[in-house]
């Protein structure tokens, strides 16, 4: 398998400035050739380090998550890459070593090209690039919601341990990498990698509550948005908001693989969580909604 790493860099001086970036209410799409040095950032508490933050959460559109790419040098890394404790995370590497320890644990986690590493909310952890190349991987963050009777909890595989699952009637032309179990309710995110053989399509158009987030590891296709046809490829971001429609089919002579985000497993919140002491029947919160609470304290 390849997964496609951006190298930053900058275009020449004579190259024409038409892209293919497009900004809409119901989608985004940052294609490869704008992720270049000059729109990386520095990350708080990193060293050797730079980061294209390619979606982050915006009122109005999609609000339940944020992704990177980091890319870290030779002795680089964190102690502490994740600052809020709330917040889950994905790491999925596409190039180089990635050496991530959890800080309850004694063993160091190498994660290669492919290797994917599930981070539970609360875990203190830390990242190093010991090698010698530069290593490059997907951050996906997101305030985790908890439920009560289910935890998740942090664990470390790859795309080449978790075989690919054959979408029903498709003989094998779709197929989607899972690496959480979908009825696992402890999980209110689900990052896996969807794969298309050539001519192989998403064969309607799906509007669902769910958002995500679109990276193309692997070849081309041709995906629709919303009431758009788009071309996409190796390399390029598409950030879609909840109920954007969306279809696509294979347009290469190779796979078409995609790593995916999406917000699952809980139920739509209307209101705010009432804060500590607030009820009106004079009962306690804590600040998080827990059923009984909610019913005999809300009217």
């Amino acid at each position: 398998m390849s997964y496609f790493t951006p190298q930053g860099g900058l275009p020449a001086q004579t190259e024409l400035l038409t892209d293919r970036a497009i900004v809409t209410e119901a989608y985004t799409v940052i294609p490869k050739g704008v992720l270049r040095d000059i729109v990386t950032s520095n990350l708080p508490g990193f060293t050797d380090t730079r980061a294209w933050i390619i979606a982050r959460p915006i009122a109005g559109f999609a609000t339940t998550f944020s992704q990177l790419i980091v890319e870290i040098a030779p002795g680089g890394g964190a102690e502490h890459p994740e600052q809020e404790l709330g917040v889950e995370g994905v790491v999925f590497v596409t190039s180089g070593e990635l050496t991530l320890t959890l800080e309850r644990e004694s063993e160091r986690h190498v994660l290669e090209a492919g290797g994917y590493a599930y981070l539970a909310a609360g875990e203190r952890w830390s990242i190093s690039n010991e090698g010698a190349a530069l290593t490059s991987f997907h951050w996906i963050r997101k305030a985790y919601e908890p439920l009560e009777g289910h935890t998740a909890t942090s664990f470390f595989t790859s795309d080449a341990e978790v075989a690919p699952q054959e979408m029903p009637g498709t003989n094998g032309a779709w197929a989607t990498t899972r690496f959480v179990d979908p009825d696992d309710l402890a999980h209110d995110m689900h990052v896996n990698i969807v794969t298309f053989q050539p001519g192989g399509s998403l064969p309607f158009a799906e509007t669902h509550v769910m958002e995500h987030g679109l990276f193309v590891l692997e070849g081309k296709g041709v995906y629709r948005l919303n009431d758009d046809w788009v071309e996409v490829e190796a390399g390029d971001f598409m950030w879609l908001r909840a109920f954007c429609p969306q279809a696509c089919y294979a347009g290469g002579p190779g796979l078409f693989r995609y790593l995916l985000y999406k917000d699952v497993n809980r139920q739509v919140r209307l209101t705010e969580p009432v804060p500590r002491g607030q009820f009106p029947s004079g009962q306690l919160s804590s600040g998080l909604f827990s059923g009984g609470d909610v019913s005999s304290g809300l009217r």
